[in-house]
């Protein structure tokens, strides 16, 4: 586990690929590489999260753990009047992300390197908040530091901001769920497909 996708600069030789999957009815192509998260199609978890993500009145939405980009690119394009932030530990990822947002033409997003919540810190200590954050977390990376991350998702969230997971059940998903309850306001399974687990959980009221 020495060089897995939750690694800074991953020391994995390098081997470039392509594919193509429609994410939220549009087709975009994505570069991958060695050492990224599933990089030779896209994870049926992230799928079913992206697919499930409800996004009326979206204005600030950070793709937390960005990967190569299919979650913030799917919402960038859906969202074009806005920007998406992204952001990922992995710097191979990120430059593939960045890679990603010229190859499908989209300019709305903004994506850094940096662990958990810290490349955004001197944006939040202007008083920005996120009001919509989306992850696949590292399981792989261990639980305390998903625990972690969901704790700095909370307090990066505006009071009525959301932060959607997909885990799979057979992963701890219940259990990551209840850890969510004692973290947020409230927090509930929002899909239930193909053996993953759409967690979703609020801080404030609708």
């Amino acid at each position: 586990m020495i060089d897995h996708y939750f690694t800074v600069d991953p020391a994995s030789k390098h081997q470039p690929q392509e594919f193509s999957t429609t994410l939220r009815g549009a087709e975009l192509c994505f570069k991958t590489d060695a050492g990224v998260f599933s990089r030779e199609r896209l994870d049926l978890g992230t799928k079913i999260l992206v697919e499930s993500l409800d996004l009326s009145g979206v204005q600030a939405p950070l793709d937390l753990g960005c990967g190569y980009g299919p979650i913030g690119l799917a919402l960038a394009r859906e969202l074009p009047e806005i920007q998406v932030y992204m952001s990922d530990l992995n710097r191979r990822a990120t430059e593939l992300a960045g890679e990603n947002a010229a190859i499908n033409g989209i300019h709305n997003v903004v994506i850094k390197q940096g662990d958990g919540l810290s490349p955004w810190r001197e944006l939040c200590a202007a008083g920005f908040r996120f009001d919509l954050i989306v992850t696949n977390p590292p399981l792989r990376a261990g639980k305390e530091t998903v625990l972690q991350l969901f704790r700095e998702a909370r307090d990066h969230l505006r009071p009525e901001g959301k932060l959607w997971a997909v885990i799979r059940t057979n992963q701890g998903a219940k259990t990551y769920l209840r850890d969510l309850q004692g973290i947020f306001a409230r927090a509930e399974t929002a899909a239930i497909k193909s053996g993953y687990r759409v967690l979703l959980a609020q801080n404030g009221s609708d």
